[in-house]
Formats: C-alpha cells, sequence, structure tokens
C-alpha cells in the first residue's frame, strides 16, 4: 500500500466582523499554492525584472485586480505577494471586500519567499 499526502488548501481565515485579511509566512503561502490556490504576484514589472520571478504566480497589476478577479465563481483561496505588506496588504483586503473570503498575503513579500528558498526565477535586467 502506497502512503500518499494531503495538503490542505484552507488558508487562515480573517474574522467574519473585518475586512482584515490575513499576513501568512512564505513557507504557509507556498503550502496553499502547492494546494491549489491561486497565486498572484502584484509586484510592478520593473520590480519583477530587478529582483527575480515567480513562475507559479500569475501577473496582475494592481489597477487590473477588478478585471483580473471578475469570475467571482472561482472560489480558491488566493495568495497575494508584492516587494512587501505594503503592496500586498492593501490587494488582500480589496479582495476580501469584493467578497473573496480566502486571502492571504506573504509576510515580508518577495524577499521573503526567495530567503526561504522557494521557488523564485532570476532577475531579468537588475539595472531596471
Amino acid at each position: 500500500m502506497t502512503e500518499t499526502t494531503t495538503i490542505a488548501c484552507d488558508l487562515p481565515a480573517a474574522p467574519s466582523t473585518t475586512h482584515a485579511a490575513v499576513l501568512v509566512s512564505p513557507a504557509i503561502a507556498a503550502l496553499a499554492v502547492q494546494g491549489g490556490a491561486r497565486f498572484i504576484d502584484v509586484r510592478s514589472d520593473g520590480f519583477r525584472a530587478r529582483t527575480g520571478g515567480l513562475p507559479q504566480a500569475e501577473i496582475v497589476a494592481k489597477d487590473r485586480l477588478a478585471e483580473a478577479f471578475a469570475d467571482t465563481s472561482d472560489t480558491r483561496p488566493v495568495v497575494v505577494i508584492c516587494g512587501s505588506i505594503n503592496g500586498s496588504g492593501p490587494v488582500a483586503e480589496q479582495l476580501v471586500a469584493s467578497g473573496f473570503g480566502n486571502v492571504v498575503h506573504v509576510d515580508g513579500g518577495f524577499a521573503a519567499w526567495k530567503d526561504a528558498g522557494l521557488l523564485t526565477t532570476p532577475a531579468t535586467d537588475p539595472d531596471a
């Protein structure tokens, strides 16, 4: 008999009385992504060029968020990452306020993700 491991995709939920998005470690975020969460990178093109990419993430410009999340029937959990929580926090909170109930953002942003040894791609233009 072969053992299998199931990775739960349930993320910590924000209290139902607030619109606060939950801040999680890169390790927890990576487990959620591995479990099927929608992973969105809201960093600018220049920031990604300077620092590196996240091949498993969907790139969503902050001003295109409503368009990217127009399908409200998609109930997958959402993991938001930026360069810092100052960028990801407002995006995650906007998603929660729009009715997406299982949204988190990554504590420490891209740098923390990379420092944790998680999958990234090299910078394409370090001088951008």
